[in-house]
């Protein structure tokens, strides 16, 4: 992942490493974490973030994480809970579940952006009295109050706030219940709100269930889908509103987060999609279905700024998501989930197309072997755009690998056999056209071998590049020689 290529990466993995942090290296993370701006501070919370929530390198994740919002929210209270963020108190319990605003949710997530409008409401209408309690109480402990006390209190008014939201969700007879929503907040804030009851009622189920997770989950075989059902058998946790939160806990601990299927398919005792519908555990198919959806968005979004260094991830969890749907469950084309599924692997097919039938224009730009009289003395090749083009190169090599599963494969084995063809020859041609070169040109006619060699070594791996390398070299040594045999 691109923290992992980080200074910040590269210190915490040194702090974390065996479970042995030495304080050298703590302070040194610390001191480089302290001196980012706000801005760049903000995007490493958020990737390592994600990181969790994929159940990646968790110690590492956690561990710079937690360094993070020490400095955020300042040093002063490192040692002691916060007492002076009562919102951030009462709603700690939904951090697991939080996502941006600017994202759709799907079962078991809230967006993070619900929560002010939501504690607003709950201080002015809901529960102002043991709101103002809560905070006077706070205030008190403030500096000198244990962990359990300040727990106790959090948890008095999580449920006060939980029975709230069930009032105002599920009002009596003769209540105007969509005017009484109104007041909460915004559409999006309305329709976070069951699930952000359900979870501050719910708490304690959930903390316990979490704890009998273990820490990744690489396999999700029969015996770890077993485990799961088991533990998921308590009466709390199998409402509408909280199993999803329920499920979504498993899948930030799941290698392959698609996988949670097997739940639905376990409890189906059938492959077939219309009884693991009937099941309540049916809302797993949604959620993966969901997030495949949520990456190819990521993903998207990522190839028109030009980004490609987490395209390969990004193509193989749509890949094996995708290809693990198909396979596991017996979908139809015509179906809700069905058609779901066919309308990621468009969208992922229109989103690659023309990123990967531009790459041979780029590559016959920088190779083309111009005539001598059109190549002035200083002409040079753009580096960024060398190394956009091998980055390229490498996105439709990549591509390949997953082109069967995603509607691709035609389109992308085309465009990589005329990559190998055009390079091949050109490189030949362009050695060859070293030999002959004159001082004015054999500048650029270097630079030009130089980038052929590089993206053969992408194409055809590097025992193709060494020999090429070598023939450029020799090149080099036989027109370096010529000046002295005309004297």
């Amino acid at each position: 992942m691109a923290w992992r290529r980080t200074r910040c990466g590269r210190r915490a993995a040194e702090a974390c490493r065996f479970g042995r942090m030495s304080q050298t290296s703590i302070e040194r993370l610390r001191d480089y974490l302290g001196q980012l701006p706000p801005q760049s501070k903000a995007l490493l919370m958020r990737e390592f973030e994600r990181a969790i929530e994929r159940g990646e390198d968790l110690a590492v994740a956690n561990f710079v994480l937690e360094e993070l919002r020490k400095i955020v929210r300042g040093a002063d209270d490192d040692n002691q809970p916060r007492t002076d963020d009562p919102a951030r108190l009462a709603f700690r319990a939904l951090e697991p579940f939080l996502i941006e605003s600017s994202q759709t949710p799907r079962p078991g997530q809230i967006r993070r952006g619900s929560l002010a409008s939501v504690w607003q409401w709950l201080v002015r209408d809901g529960i102002p009295e043991q709101a103002r309690e809560f905070d006077t109480a706070l205030a008190g402990l403030r500096g000198a109050g244990s962990s359990t006390e300040i727990h106790n209190l959090v948890r008095k008014l999580q449920v006060a706030a939980a029975d709230a939201i069930a009032k105002i969700t599920h009002p009596e007879p003769g209540v105007d219940r969509q005017r009484a929503m109104s007041r909460v907040g915004p559409p999006a804030t309305v329709e976070d709100l069951p699930g952000i009851g359900a979870v501050l009622k719910n708490r304690e189920a959930l903390d316990v269930f979490n704890g009998k997770l273990t820490s990744h989950l690489r396999v999700f075989g029969d015996s770890q889908v077993s485990s799961m059902l088991a533990a998921l058998n308590v009466p709390a946790l199998q409402t509408p509103v909280l199993l999803p939160f329920a499920l979504s806990l498993i899948m930030q601990h799941l290698s392959a987060p698609w996988q949670i299927i097997r739940l639905a398919l376990k409890v189906a005792g059938s492959d077939d999609e219309i009884k693991v519908a009937a099941t309540p555990f049916g809302v797993t198919v949604t959620m993966a279905i969901h997030d495949l959806a949520q990456v190819a968005a990521d993903m998207r979004s990522e190839i028109k700024r030009g980004h490609f260094v987490n395209v390969s991830e990004h193509l193989k969890t749509i890949h094996d998501g995708v290809r693990g749907l198909r396979t596991e469950l017996d979908l139809r084309n015509d179906s809700p989930w069905g058609k779901q599924l066919a309308s990621i692997r468009v969208d992922i097919s229109n989103s690659l197309k023309s990123e990967i039938e531009s790459v041979p224009g780029r590559v016959r730009r920088l190779l083309r072997q111009r005539p001598d009289k059109d190549i002035s003395v200083g002409s040079k090749l753009d580096q960024l755009e060398i190394d956009e083009a091998a980055a390229l190169i490498d996105f439709v090599a990549i591509c390949r690998t997953y082109a069967s599963e995603l509607a691709i494969n035609e389109m992308t084995l085309r465009t990589y056999s005329d990559l190998q063809q055009y390079v091949e020859k050109s490189t030949e041609a362009l050695v060859q056209a070293l030999r002959g070169a004159d001082a004015r040109v054999r500048p650029f006619r270097q630079m030009q071998v130089q980038a052929a060699i590089r993206f053969c070594e992408v194409l055809f791996g590097r025992d193709y590049a060494s020999l090429m390398s070598r023939a450029a070299e020799s090149a080099m040594v036989v027109v370096e020689r010529k000046p002295a045999r005309a004297g």
